[in-house]
């Protein structure tokens, strides 16, 4: 018996075989910003997308899956997420966020503790999220750690990237762990990437040193722009503040996360070549460094030229993130209303997919369908950006998927009040 178990383990946690796949007949979006597709195919094998768009030919032995009548996209990617880190408020012991007492800060690696067989991504993979940058909080200084990027499979081997980019808070999350005030968040900052940059020069023995060997070798990536720089920042002055940071280290890699007011400096982004994960919708200054908060925020950057993705930074609510099809369905609304920015179906979509993608160097390998990335695909049964609308399929590297959870296996179990046999585990 106990042989019969560990074979089962195994197949559980090994990931099935991927296989050519034709998915034919339906409303194809590519993700790349482009417009849907009426009547698209794609083309998957061995993992990857082979071809998309009208009048793809089917190769001979593939398994052909009828989507006519629906949408077929590619997985849409969580910009800025927990998943994996955290299974829910309140409980410490599932919590591995940050670590507000360790001497560790840049150096700490979140793809060592991603966990994939937590229920929340169960319940996002089964609303279309087949990626996720996984995004660390800030600890005892204003640095987070290096996030990974993960796919929501399900197999135990969720890490698609890990060390993928660094993760720092700047603005009013940054100035509490750094000292209390901006100037000393910039001060440390640049303290802890001029010992990235020269770490001879660095006096880590001293009992005064502001930065570990540790956290200096971990930001060395960063400056000599192989690792991008995730700089969670609002407000537009800020903003400014951490563009500056290209003329002393020209290599640097910036991503401005959150950006609520980027729009007043959109122009400045767009010629600095740096690309935004912005808060989605946010329209109310819940903060002083987001009193300029406007729902055009994302259309107007994107107007300026600025490489633009959305996510669920700054949203109180909670972090689901399925809400980032609502959001971007939200973007093609706001078109239609006098004096708003908004983006058209193509562009908002490819904020949760393409964009985000872009945003950190990995567009070649996800985020749309385009031929060689990576075959993360869901069929929809109608427009992905409707509320209305769900997955009926699920592909993530090619390899087909669960569309339930255990909140659909809940709902389904007590949907009929009648009483039933008890779950297996109540037998032990």
């Amino acid at each position: 018996m106990k042989r019969l178990l560990l074979a089962a383990a195994a197949l559980i946690a090994a990931p099935l075989p991927a296989e050519t796949i034709a998915i034919t007949g339906g409303t194809l979006a590519i993700g790349d910003g482009s417009q849907p597709i009426k009547g698209g195919t794609v083309v998957i094998a061995n993992g990857r997308v082979v071809a998309a768009g009208a009048g793809v030919a089917v190769p001979a032995g593939a398994r052909v899956v009828d989507a006519t009548g629906k949408w077929v996209a590619p997985g849409i990617i969580a910009g800025v997420s927990t998943l994996g880190l955290m299974e829910g408020y309140g409980m410490s012991e599932t919590n591995d966020l940050s670590a507000d007492k360790s001497p560790f800060s840049a150096a700490l690696d979140m793809s060592t503790a991603i966990n994939p067989t937590g229920q929340r991504i169960g319940v996002e993979r089964a609303a279309g999220v087949t990626r996720a940058f996984v995004i660390p909080s800030a600890g005892n200084t204003m640095f987070g750690g290096q996030g990974a990027v993960i796919d929501l499979g399900a197999d135990m081997d969720p890490v698609t990237r890990p060390r993928a980019f660094q993760y720092v808070e700047l603005g009013e999350d940054g100035m509490g762990p750094a000292g209390g005030s901006r100037p000393a968040a910039y001060a440390l900052l640049r303290v802890a990437l001029g010992a990235a940059a020269n770490p001879a020069s660095a006096d880590f023995a001293s009992k005064d040193a502001l930065i570990t060997r540790q956290d200096a070798e971990a930001l060395g990536p960063v400056v000599r722009g192989t690792q991008p720089l995730l700089v969670h920042v609002e407000r537009a002055a800020d903003i400014r503040s951490v563009l500056a940071l290209k003329k002393q280290y020209p290599a640097i890699r910036l991503v401005l996360v959150g950006a609520t007011e980027g729009w007043m400096v959109a122009g400045e982004i767009a010629a600095a070549g740096v690309p935004v994960i912005a808060a989605a919708l946010l329209d109310l200054p819940e903060k002083f460094e987001s009193i300029a908060a406007t729902q055009s925020n994302v259309g107007r950057l994107a107007k300026a030229g600025v490489t633009v993705a959305i996510s669920n930074a700054d949203i109180s609510e909670g972090p689901y993130e399925s809400y980032l099809a609502q959001y971007a369905g939200n973007l093609v609304a706001l078109t239609k209303i006098p004096g708003a920015q908004g983006l058209d179906w193509g562009a908002a979509f490819a904020t949760i997919t393409s964009k985000p993608a872009a945003a950190i160097g990995m567009d070649g390998e996800i985020g749309s369908l385009r031929p060689g990335r990576r075959a993360d695909v869901v069929v929809w049964d109608g427009d992905p950006l409707e509320l209305s609308s769900a997955p009926t399929a699920i592909f993530i590297d090619g390899v087909a998927q669960p569309t339930t959870s255990r909140q659909t296996r809940l709902r389904d179990r007590y949907l009929d009040p009648v009483e039933k046999g008890l779950p297996k585990a109540y037998e032990r």
